[in-house]
């Protein structure tokens, strides 16, 4: 008896876990029926497909959305029938997907198929499924799926985007190489195993070694940050208590502050500061154009926009990379390879914007029509199924680009760096995040230029903006995580196009 009354234990034990048991079906080969063609019948048609492009799936629905049809045509062994569903439905099937908003009909189509003895999935009720459809990482013949039991679906889905940043593009020729080394090997069966283990294990001692060396990198570039932050700051506080509490009449110089602080202006600023930085924080790109438009609006002299926009971005580039990376939105190979390039090419920028600033209207047009083409471009992707993303080529060139026009032209860095990173299909989140980190070096860079060729700074004036931007950018850098991927690139496709016909229509009126 007491043996016997252990076993329910340990029972409810293993029934506590995922008791899932993963497999890789051929799906090709298997007749598959989906009830449902509206956004999760879509959504699982999608799923399959994406993984077996031949699959033979046979589509009931009463309402079939315009994507599923669409989707169907480029998949000739996708049939539809527009009419409800059918006993007959699961005739020579082996697989059923429901994907219906009813959950008597659903219940319906799980007992026929039940009594057929086929394998169900019903959309949304995992007390109903014999399997789930978990979320795919893919990387060619490299696949990964990753489950939670149903108990989060987007928990998976985070999974999913972590782990296809996280392995290189490169995995697919490591596969190929692997097979072939596969086959040359010789011995029998036990003496090829133990010589494929070898090969591995020197392979993950070389990546240990490989960490070790990475370790430090990641966390000097956040004391660089750190220390950068600090230095600009006490460079400009330096230079403010100078300028305003002379040290001769230091005592009168602190009475007369409140003169120099317009409460309207400065709240105005507070909240241009806020709402451009909530934009360039989530959507990588805005914040130039929204601040250089209200300072230019305000009478500012177009001479010192440049500088104090900079200046002002410095703050909150430095508190939105620092966010970003804390919510995991960093590639570290993507930072890396815009970080110097930027810096490079906002100094070049500063430098020629401070000796010839008439003529950076000369460089807006062509570079607001590019971007005009890549915002038209993003957003139509977001309605395009999803397709391989391509891989990086020239980054650093577009990322000088990107700070030499940010720098001499007043903006451009978001657009130009964000828009065509986007535009070859990489994540948004994962964009936008290491465009953000790598701008605040390319700001500071300009900056600091900025501050030595001008020789003076006007704190007050731009106090607002920062104050703003440093308490929107944490706020901004979640939302990135938030987002759908189909919402990031309307909104940053449409964006893109906002502000480069703001900056077309700006470059024009200059020349007429």
């Amino acid at each position: 008896m007491g043996s016997e009354e252990q076993i329910p234990d340990f029972t409810l034990q293993q029934a506590a876990k995922n008791c899932l048991f993963p497999v890789f079906l051929k799906l090709e080969e298997l007749e598959v029926l989906l009830v449902g063609a509206g956004k999760v019948g879509l959504e699982k048609l999608t799923a399959i497909l994406n993984n077996a492009p031949l699959s033979s799936v046979t589509v009931v629905a009463v309402v079939i959305s315009a994507p599923v049809k669409q989707l169907a045509l480029s998949h000739p062994r996708v049939k539809l029938i527009q009419r409800a569903f059918e006993p007959e439905d699961l005739e020579e099937k082996e697989i059923v997907i429901v994907a219906v908003n009813d959950k008597t009909t659903s219940n319906y189509i799980r007992v026929l198929s039940k009594q057929k003895n086929l394998l169900v999935n019903v959309a949304d009720t995992p007390e109903l499924c014999d399997f789930y459809l978990g979320s795919i990482v893919n990387k060619g013949n490299l696949k990964i799926a990753i489950s939670t039991n149903g108990k989060s679906p987007t928990i998976a889905k985070r999974m999913r985007e972590q782990l296809t940043e996280l392995i290189p593009d490169e995995m697919e020729g490591v596969l190929q190489h692997m097979h072939t080394i596969r086959q040359d090997l010789k011995g029998d069966f036990a003496e090829k195993v133990r010589q494929l283990d070898d090969l591995t294990r020197l392979l993950i001692a070389k990546q240990e070694k490989l960490e070790i060396v990475r370790k430090p990198a990641g966390k000097n570039w956040t004391k660089i940050v750190m220390f950068c932050l600090l230095a600009f700051l006490f460079m400009l506080l330096g230079h403010a208590l100078l300028s305003y509490l002379p040290l001769r009449d230091m005592a009168d110089g602190i009475k007369r502050i409140p003169e120099y602080i317009n409460i309207p202006s400065f709240l105005i600023m507070l909240l241009t500061g806020f709402l451009a930085q909530m934009v360039d924080g989530s959507m990588g790109m805005g914040y130039g154009t929204i601040s250089t438009t209200f300072l230019l609006a305000n009478g500012v002299n177009p001479a010192i926009v440049s500088s104090r926009v900079h200046s002002a971005r410095v703050f909150s580039s430095g508190v939105s990379g620092f966010s970003h990376h804390r919510f995991g939105n960093i590639n570290k190979k993507l930072f890396r390879a815009l970080v110097i390039p930027g810096v490079i090419g906002s100094l070049a920028g500063a430098t020629l914007a401070f000796y010839g600033q008439k003529y950076s209207v000369w460089v807006r047009i062509p570079l607001s029509i590019y971007t005009l083409y890549l915002g038209f471009f993003i957003v139509k992707k977001a309605f395009r199924k999803k397709n391989e993303p391509f891989k990086i080529k020239g980054a650093g060139w577009l990322a000088s680009a990107g700070g030499f026009m940010d720098a001499f032209a007043g903006g451009g860095w978001g657009s130009l760096v964000t828009g065509t990173l986007i535009s070859k299909r990489r994540s948004p989140r994962y964009v936008i995040g290491s465009v953000c980190l790598a701008e605040f070096f390319v700001v500071f860079a300009s900056s600091v230029a900025f501050f030595i060729y001008l020789k003076t700074f006007f704190l007050a004036d731009v106090a607002g903006l920062i104050i703003g931007g440093l308490l929107a950018a944490p706020i901004a850098a979640r939302l990135v995580g938030k987002i759908p991927m189909k919402t990031m690139y309307v909104a940053v496709g449409s964006l893109v196009v906002l502000t480069s016909l703001l900056t077309l229509i700006k470059g024009i009126s200059h020349l007429t």
